[in-house]
């Protein structure tokens, strides 16, 4: 192994050593403690130090970095205290995620260190949300994200380098090409000669590297950073490397042969990186020794202060508090004076876009077909001439990039909207919403400020794959926010309201609304709390509780029936619930049906109806009636709609309730 300093100082190459040194020694005690039982995991990354060690080390402090299971020099290298990280592997209050997560799967915003999803993929695009941030200001920063080979089959290593690409973003790609996807070997992974190799297919210089040399790996990163920044360009490379242990511990390597780990072995990075500062005359054993004596004492210090705090005292009230970033009371209700036009629904929610916009400098919507062509609905028409082009993107097709991208913009403190042209679209996009989006303020304190508009819904003629109605997907993911407005006023002090909130929110849009729905909307800025129902009418004999399209179907039926007396709730915000509505409503009339253009079965009216069910029982005279769709694939042919939609069953259903 030949190492060449290439202009580093004495002092520099020493602080290189110290910082390899520190996570062997780490690790090597982790493995003491974990033969004792005294902690439970550990996912080890003895034999590739020198990638994480060097790439951070070549990086400015203030540059995010997404590390994985086999990181520990980036959380070492941007000196977090030990005895914290031990907390955190010990899944004690004083780490850094309040015990809610294990191991490696943990970000620290003010160490710029991302934390991991098992699913691994998803973090390269949040590496281009924090890139796109710092070219927004014209900063001249980088981004870091880490892959393994086994990584790099996903679909999401895909749309990130694909993405960074086209916007021409300051990302670093670093894979750890170690020769294992756990116990998979590469030759089952790809068949290319080298991964770098398919930097070429995205327009982006990618190179191979020795990953268990720390001056290769340190001036590599170091020239990739000034590459990226001049360039306005990703790289990608791929650092060769092996791990010593397996997967994790309770794996073992019983499918590695054992020349390699004899092979590899000889190219220890720690090992002999030592012995090139030895024959340079930088250590000598006294040196070595004491430098070792040193972190011993930290790491032993660190563990007494770790094993010194006990478990966690679980506090219900404090769990689901830190589920949702504390929102500042923003909601100003609709203005009782001032300017006031009829809108269509369309209008009034790109109004609201709008204005927020101008109220956001640091907003930027996302979307295909979003720019120049304004959406396939032309929702954004003219927001490029009005906002330009950096703030009004266009998207490659790639759902999940661009999730993850919006929520790295968030990381940098800017808030972003992102348009699903179709809501039946977002299943591409599903893991980075529920396990990115929805857990990371929970997970480690991070705020996820993120709208997903989603279009939706039928009665348009436009078959299984644009037509359905998805909603009830997300309304069991704590961490998201979800809302569907059913008129013009709603629709924009609602899109206006999940703006201002710093949590994930799901915007549904119902596509027969847009230009078929018509109401006052006032004409200055407005926001209408989300989880708060709306009463669109009262009543005495009946209570029908609806959302969206619904909504207009109940005021249709009840219009036609006047000698009904029907109470109407439209929910608005189906997560969170406006429970205190929900009685409310439930004690008006006694007698309830619950609609949606849902399919009945998994609809949200099961939930609904439960809790009616447990918690106003002695209100109730007749059981809960639920009206949802058939339970088919939303059909194309306008007659196969309209049998499948839950507004041809609605008569049905009341004369049930009605007849009880």
């Amino acid at each position: 192994m030949q190492f060449y300093r290439a202009g580093l100082t004495d002092e520099q190459l020493l602080m290189l050593h110290r910082r390899i040194l520190f996570p062997r020694m780490i690790e090597e005690k982790m493995l003491v403690l974990l033969r004792q039982g005294r902690i439970s995991k550990w996912f080890s990354g003895i034999g590739q130090e020198a990638i994480s060690v060097g790439a951070t080390a070549a990086l400015e402090s203030d540059e995010w970095i997404m590390p994985l299971h086999r990181n520990l020099g980036v959380f070492t290298g941007r000196d977090m205290p030990f005895a914290q990280l031990f907390k955190q592997w010990q899944g004690r209050k004083g780490g850094f995620s309040k015990g809610r997560e294990r191991s490696f799967h943990f970000g620290a915003p003010e160490f710029h260190v991302c934390g991991m999803i098992s699913h691994l993929g998803p973090q390269l695009a949040l590496a281009d949300g924090t890139a796109l941030a710092h070219k927004l200001r014209g900063e001249g920063k980088v981004s870091l994200a880490f892959s393994g080979d086994g990584g790099t089959s996903e679909g999401d290593f895909h749309e990130a380098l694909n993405v960074a690409a086209v916007w021409g973003l300051p990302v670093i790609f670093m894979i750890e090409n170690n020769g294992y996807g756990l116990s998979t070997p590469v030759r089952e992974q790809f068949i290319c000669k080298q991964l770098a190799d398919r930097a070429k297919g995205y327009g982006m210089k990618g190179i191979t590297i020795d990953g268990n040399n720390i001056l290769d790996v340190y001036q590599t990163v170091k020239e990739a950073r000034e590459y990226c920044i001049k360039e306005g360009k990703p790289m990608l490379i791929e650092a060769m490397t092996f791990r010593m242990r397996g997967h994790e511990e309770a794996s073992g390597v019983k499918y590695v042969p054992k020349r390699l780990f004899e092979e590899w072995q000889e190219k220890d990075p720690v090992q002999n990186y030592e012995s090139y500062l030895v024959k340079k005359g930088l250590l000598n054993e006294d040196r070595i020794a004491q430098l070792r004596e040193e972190l011993r004492t930290e790491i032993e210090q660190g563990l007494e202060e770790g094993f010194a705090e006990g478990p966690v005292v679980p506090n219900l009230q404090e769990e689901l508090h830190d589920v949702y970033a504390p929102a500042k009371s923003t909601a100003t209700g609709i203005p009782e004076s001032g300017p006031v036009s009829e809108k269509k629904f369309i209008q009034a929610l790109s109004e609201g876009l709008e204005q927020s916009m101008e109220r956001h400098p640091n907003l930027v919507l996302m979307g295909q077909d979003i720019a120049e062509y304004g959406g396939a609905f032309k929702l954004t028409e003219g927001f490029v001439e009005k906002f330009g082009k950096a703030r009004v993107r266009n998207t490659p097709l790639c759902e999940s990039a661009i999730v993850g991208t919006a929520l790295g913009l968030s990381l940098e403190g800017f808030k972003s909207m992102m348009e699903m042209q179709f809501a039946d679209f977002v299943t591409v996009g599903f893991n980075q919403i529920v396990n990115n989006l929805a857990k990371i303020h929970y997970r480690w304190g991070q705020p996820a400020d993120v709208v997903i508009r989603m279009p939706t819904g039928g009665g348009v003629g436009a078959g299984p794959f644009h037509s359905q109605s998805n909603e009830a997907w997300f309304t069991k993911v704590p961490g998201l926010k979800v809302v569907y407005p059913s008129t013009p006023e709603d629709a924009k002090g609602l899109l206006c309201a999940a703006i201002e909130d710093p949590n994930p929110v799901m915007f549904f849009e119902h596509k027969a609304l847009y230009r078929a729905i018509t109401g006052p909307v006032p004409e200055a800025f407005y926001t209408i709390e989300i989880g708060k129902a709306r009463v669109v009418q009262e009543g005495e004999d009946i209570t029908i509780i609806t959302y969206g399209a619904g909504v207009h179907w109940a005021t249709e039926w009840a219009t036609k029936h006047p000698e009904t007396s029907v109470y109407i709730l439209d929910l608005r915000s189906l997560l969170p619930l406006d429970y205190e509505a929900i009685q409310t409503a439930v004690e008006a009339t006694g007698r309830v049906l619950i609609l949606h253009e849902d399919t009945l079965f998994g609809g949200l009216g099961g939930e609904i109806s439960a809790w009616i069910n447990e918690h106003c029982f002695k209100s109730l005279d007749a059981p809960v009636v639920r009206c949802g769709s058939i339970e088919t694939p939303i059909p194309f042919a306008i007659e196969l709609e309209q049998q499948f939609m839950a507004k041809s069953h609605l008569d049905g259903a009341l004369e049930k309730l009605l007849s009880f």
